[in-house]
C-alpha cells in the first residue's frame, strides 16, 4: 500500500513538474495569440488581458494582406523550408545508410566530419558562404537559401539516422537480400519505413530553425521577391514607432505551419525521441 501511494506521489509530481513547464513554454505564444486580436492601445494597457468588446480589433491582420506581399513572403518561407526539408532527409537517410551498413576506409574520418558539422555553427561561414553564392550569381535567389539550409540541417540529420539505423536487426536486412532484394529496393521500402520516428524527429529539428531563421535571408536574399516570412515582417519594426498589431499578427499566422507539423509528426517525434531510453 505504502509502495502505492509513493508511486502515485511521484507520478502526480512529475505530471505537475511537466504541467508547469507545459505552461512556461506555451505562455509567449498565447500572448501572442491573445494581442494580436486586440487594439493597440488594449496592448499596451493590459497585454495579459482576454480582447474585450472594446479592445477587439482585427486591424493587424487587415494590415498584413493589405500592406504586404503577406502570401508571397508565406510561399518563399514554405517553398524554400519544404524543398530543404526534403533534401535534408533524402540525403541524410542515404548517407546514414552507408555510413551505418558498409564498412570502407575512411568510413570513421567520415563521421567524425559529419558530426563537426554539429559543433560549429554555420553562420561562422557567412562571409565565404556569401562569397560564393555572388560567384555563382545566386543572390536574391530561393536556390541560395535552400542550399544553405540542406547543408545547415545534413550534419545533425545524419548522426540521428545514422545511430537509428544501425539499430535495425541484421537478421531483417539479410532475409530481404537472401530474397534477392536490391540495395535500392532494402533501402526505400524496408529501411525508410522503420526509421519513420528518427525522420519525424530530424523533420522537426530541420524545419523549425529554417522556417523562423532571419540571418540567411536577411544577408542571401533580402529582395522583394524573395523575402521570406521572418524577414517579410521586419518593415512593420521601425526605428521609432513598431506597429505591434501588424507584427503579432504575422507571428500568429506564422505559427500555424510549426502547429500543423508537429501535429501530423507529434506520435513519430515521441516515438524517436524516446527510441533507447526503455527496453
Amino acid at each position: 500500500m505504502n509502495s502505492n501511494l509513493q508511486r502515485g506521489i511521484n507520478t502526480s509530481l512529475i505530471h505537475l513538474v511537466l504541467g508547469l513547464y507545459t505552461l512556461v513554454a506555451l505562455f509567449p505564444i498565447f500572448l501572442i495569440l491573445v494581442n494580436a486580436l486586440k487594439t493597440r492601445k488594449g496592448i499596451f494597457n493590459d497585454p495579459l488581458a482576454l480582447p474585450t468588446t472594446d479592445t477587439l480589433s482585427f486591424e493587424g491582420f487587415q494590415k498584413v494582406f493589405s500592406q504586404s506581399d503577406f502570401l508571397l513572403y508565406f510561399s518563399n518561407s514554405l517553398i524554400v523550408t519544404l524543398v530543404a526539408l526534403f533534401f535534408v532527409l533524402l540525403l541524410g537517410a542515404m548517407a546514414s545508410w552507408a555510413l551505418s551498413e558498409y564498412r570502407f576506409p575512411g568510413r570513421r574520418i567520415l563521421t567524425l566530419f559529419m558530426a563537426m558539422g554539429i559543433m560549429v555553427p554555420i553562420r561562422l561561414g557567412t562571409v565565404s558562404i556569401l562569397e560564393l553564392m555572388v560567384s555563382l550569381e545566386l543572390v536574391n535567389t530561393r536556390t541560395a537559401l535552400i542550399l544553405v539550409y540542406i547543408a545547415q540541417g545534413l550534419p545533425l540529420a545524419i548522426f540521428i539516422l545514422t545511430e537509428y539505423m544501425a539499430q535495425i536487426p541484421k537478421e531483417l536486412k539479410e532475409a530481404a537480400r537472401c530474397d534477392d532484394v536490391s540495395e535500392y529496393r532494402l533501402f526505400f521500402q524496408v529501411v525508410l519505413p522503420l526509421t519513420r520516428p528518427a525522420i519525424a524527429t530530424v523533420a522537426v529539428f530541420t524545419m523549425i530553425p529554417i522556417w523562423n531563421d532571419l540571418w540567411f535571408p536577411l544577408i542571401l536574399a533580402p529582395g522583394e521577391g524573395t523575402r521570406t516570412l521572418t524577414l517579410g515582417v521586419q518593415q512593420f519594426i521601425g526605428q521609432y514607432v513598431t506597429d505591434w498589431n501588424s507584427v503579432l499578427a504575422s507571428l500568429t499566422l506564422a505559427v500555424i505551419p510549426v502547429l500543423v507539423l508537429y501535429l501530423f509528426f507529434s506520435r513519430q517525434l515521441i516515438r524517436g525521441l524516446t527510441a533507447g531510453a526503455v527496453k
